[in-house]
């Protein structure tokens, strides 16, 4: 599906200095036929049959999309989406950068906002959708994050994803917040419920658990921790989590603190970041941390926690998501939060403005005006329902997963249950065939916030939320977990209730582009930062810790760290500033 292409010219290839030409493609340039009213709104699936390259940052899927999704994309827009996903190439931005200097990043694109929306809309890879946007109905109800989205620009170049109508100091999460310590609690239970004051505490009440069940049902071993590399980006991605357990985000080379009260450079000995070096470090010494983590990938690592191989979690939409069937519940096995008593998790708040990623059309797609039809539908009841990420419970397509029962009130049919409580089915032959997981969106992002209220149901998107689904999933696990944690009715009422939840408010704020010195340095510095984590966490000893630590902190303080943070510290600050002024606004 492309037509042009445009000259793309890398410059200053040791600095990493990406220059784009200024190039045209249908409607980028302002022209007439950019702002001709056109309406999307045409039966495309009697369109001629096309392949869309999707560029897609989120995605932890390359190729074409198959099974359900695929078949309804096709169903009704006549099209297949063929995924580049820079996470399945090799992570960094390697690919985003050679696709940006071929003048082709791709014909629908999931990007960051800010530095590579601008970057692109700069160099003319995104089109000005201002001639189909009055046509889109769905996207309408989110103008006001469509025109922040795009202030200061000549045109409509990005839509948001993860808008919301709720309050921007309410927690965007669904009944689970994003981040938190969840272990295996069956075996937490069969330990006696061990008190766990800190991050450290954690440690022994750990290995007690991994001694108490050494092998998985499979067979293999089992760790306490695992790890992988995919998403290691300015540090150690599961090096930065433990951080978020004490109110932390990071922005750059700064640990940022949700309300405002605390700003960390990571390397700083006293950092949250190298703290949880330090806990790696100690759970390996005490043979905790699975020896694989250094070459394994995200895949891989999932596939040992639904093995039951892995007794922590720090995200719910890992452990929880990978183990926590409805056979396994039944019998009291399963990940859930655990009672740390002086944790503080970081929470988004929701996003009036949209989340930290754009959809945009790339100026050489062939068919846009099929695009701009795409991305309305995927703001639709039906879209949200079958395209929300991964990671935010969406329904499935209504009549296979869901449907309305004799109330009006929607529920999940048997199918759903198998899908979402039993550990998977496959799907008919008419909705796609093949295994109703492998069928899943890869766009992995969200247009709406899934805890919005579906217009339609007058529920949350979020099926966790709904009435039938609570009580359907009540089981010896979670009645067990409510009891220990006093009668709590879900694991973010439970951390409201005990002022152990500290939302960030959803001011959709952006750091504004690295400048080429600034860009090049931080490349250099974060290969170093991310080179000394895993060497740390799998030191000999203490001794060599503190040595790696040293030669980290020398290392990167050669390479103009300094200059770096300075940019990250007074963005951080121009963050908070936005989450108070739109908490005074909104909130």
């Amino acid at each position: 599906m492309k037509t042009r292409k445009c000259a793309a010219i890398l410059i200053a290839p040791l600095l990493g200095a990406l220059s784009l030409t200024a190039c045209t493609g249908p409607g980028s340039d302002g022209s007439e036929e950019s702002s001709t009213p056109q309406s999307v709104d045409q039966d495309w699936s009697q369109a001629d049959p096309i392949t869309v390259d999707v560029y897609d940052g989120l995605a932890n899927y390359m190729g074409i999309q198959s099974g359900w999704f695929g078949k309804v994309v096709e169903d009704k827009f006549n099209m297949e989406l063929n995924i580049i996903a820079p996470n399945v190439a090799g992570g960094g931005d390697t690919l985003y950068n050679t696709r940006v200097a071929g003048g082709d990043l791709g014909d629908l694109v999931v990007v960051d906002k800010g530095q590579q929306m601008d970057e692109l809309v700069e160099g003319g890879l995104l089109l000005d959708a201002s001639s189909y946007y009055d046509s889109m109905q769905h996207v309408a109800p989110f103008g006001a994050a469509v025109d922040q989205l795009n202030e200061g620009k000549d045109g409509i170049y990005g839509f948001p994803t993860s808008v919301s109508s709720l309050s921007p100091t309410e927690p965007s999460e669904g009944l689970e917040p994003t981040f938190g310590p969840y272990l295996r609690w069956d075996l937490y239970a069969d330990a006696g419920y061990p008190e766990i004051g800190t991050l450290e505490d954690l440690l022994p009440v750990l290995q007690e658990m991994q001694e108490a069940q050494p092998q998985a049902d499979n067979g293999q071993k089992t760790y306490a921790i695992s790890l992988f590399k995919d998403w290691d980006g300015n540090m150690m991605v599961t090096a930065k989590q433990p951080a978020t357990l004490y109110g932390y985000d990071e922005l750059g080379f700064v640990l940022a603190k949700a309300d405002g009260s605390d700003y960390q450079s990571i390397v700083d000995p006293d950092s949250e970041y190298v703290r949880a070096l330090r806990f790696y470090f100690e759970a390996n010494q005490r043979g905790l941390v699975d020896p694989e983590s250094t070459t394994q990938n995200y895949d891989t690592m999932f596939s040992k926690y639904q093995n039951g191989q892995v007794l922590l979690s720090w995200w719910p939409w890992l452990g929880q998501s990978a183990f926590n069937t409805e056979e396994r519940m039944a019998d009291g096995k399963g990940f859930m939060l655990a009672p740390m008593q002086d944790q503080e998790i970081f929470s988004y708040g929701a996003e009036v403005y949209g989340g930290k990623q754009i959809l945009g059309i790339g100026s050489g797609a062939e068919d846009p005006a099929r695009l701009a039809a795409f991305i309305d539908w995927l703001y639709s009841p039906e879209g949200v329902h079958l395209n929300s990420s991964q990671t935010g419970a969406a329904a499935g397509p209504q009549d296979l997963t869901w449907e309305l029962d004799d109330a009006g009130e929607p529920a999940l049919t048997d199918f759903g249950t198998q899908v979402f409580l039993e550990g998977g089915a496959d799907v008919p032959a008419e909705w796609g065939g093949g295994a109703y997981t492998d069928g899943v969106s890869t766009l992995n992002v969200s247009t709406v916030l899934p805890k919005d209220t579906d217009p339609d149901t007058g529920y949350p998107y979020n099926y966790t939320f709904w009435p039938s689904y609570q009580e359907a999933v009540a089981n010896p696990l979670t009645e067990d977990w409510a009891a220990t944690m006093g009668d709590a009715t879900s694991t973010l009422e439970y951390l409201q209730a005990n002022d152990q939840l500290l939302v960030a408010p959803g001011s959709s704020y952006t750091a504004p582009a690295d400048d080429s010195e600034i860009e090049a340095i931080r490349n250099q510095v974060k290969a170093s930062i991310i080179e000394h984590s895993w060497k740390m966490v799998f030191a000999q000893d203490e001794a060599e810790f503190e040595t790696l630590l040293t030669s980290l902190q020398d290392t990167v303080d050669g390479l103009g760290y300094q200059k770096v943070l300075d940019v990250d510290m007074a963005n951080a600050e121009e963050q908070n500033a936005a989450r108070e002024a739109v908490a005074a606004e909104f909130g």
